[in-house]
């Protein structure tokens, strides 16, 4: 198993493709410590994986909480004696606004999920992964992290950022034996959209154009078979970069 006895952290758990990430992580032989504010959703994913013969630990977070983030952590050392892989998935969507329909609250609880997030978890678990010279970091980007048509201004902006933050991440502590990578994935058959609230009319229009170009859309199974990819050992030669999957649908553009 490519994970065996490993300890994985993994936001956004209770649906989508932090689900399927559980579920796959588990079946490679990892602890998975699986984290959401869906606690109901948790509880099925954290049953799946025992009736499976897997280990599971649930845990509530909500990812713009610092405490919330500690706690997860901790619970992760506390269960297992250590941390070594931390999945940032939690992310939430925009209404594809363009930038003139932008209000402060939305850029605000975008940001704190979807990037503030991410940075929060990885600074919570470097101390772990510097005191072993051992540690991976996969953070869950977006094609609209390198694209601007996909989403809407502050998504994209929330995205963009991520992989920013991941390729600064990977080279800071590449000397310190420690991975950071991002998932881009493109149209993926998730509940994502179901944090989109008070669509744009305008943004919808116009990011749909780009919509219609996808070849297809992936299941979150794919994406949770590429997050293996980046936990296990091998990848050992890939940091600081950003692994695209979207079936084709960026290479047109």
């Amino acid at each position: 198993m490519k994970l065996k006895d490993k300890t994985a952290i993994i936001t956004g758990a209770a649906s989508g493709m932090g689900k399927a990430m559980a579920l796959r992580f588990a079946q490679e032989g990892a602890h998975v410590v699986a984290a959401d504010l869906n606690e109901e959703g948790l509880q099925k994913v954290v049953e799946e994986i025992t009736n499976e013969g897997g280990t599971a630990t649930p845990v509530k977070v909500n990812v713009a909480n610092q405490s919330d983030i500690d706690n997860m952590v901790d619970t992760a050392v506390k269960e297992y004696g250590t941390l070594d892989i931390l999945v940032n998935n939690a992310g939430i969507m925009d209404g594809m606004e363009p930038a003139g329909e932008i209000t402060d609250e939305k850029w605000d609880k975008v940001f704190e999920i979807n990037t503030k997030g991410v940075m929060r978890a990885t600074r919570k678990a470097l101390p772990i992964f510097l005191e072993k010279e051992s540690g991976v970091i996969i953070n869950t980007a977006s094609t609209g992290g390198s694209n601007g048509a996909h989403a809407g201004a502050t998504y994209t902006a929330s995205k963009h950022a991520v992989v920013g933050f991941t390729k600064n991440t990977g080279w800071m502590y590449a000397d310190k034996g420690i991975r950071c990578n991002a998932i881009a994935p493109g149209a993926v058959e998730t509940n994502i959209s179901s944090s989109m609230q008070g669509a744009s009319e305008a943004g919808l229009k116009r990011a749909g154009m780009t919509h219609g170009l996808t070849p297809r859309t992936g299941s979150a199974d794919e994406i949770a078979k590429v997050a293996v990819f980046l936990a296990s050992d091998e990848s050992s030669f890939v940091n600081g970069t950003v692994i695209t999957a979207d079936a084709g649908w960026t290479s047109a553009f």
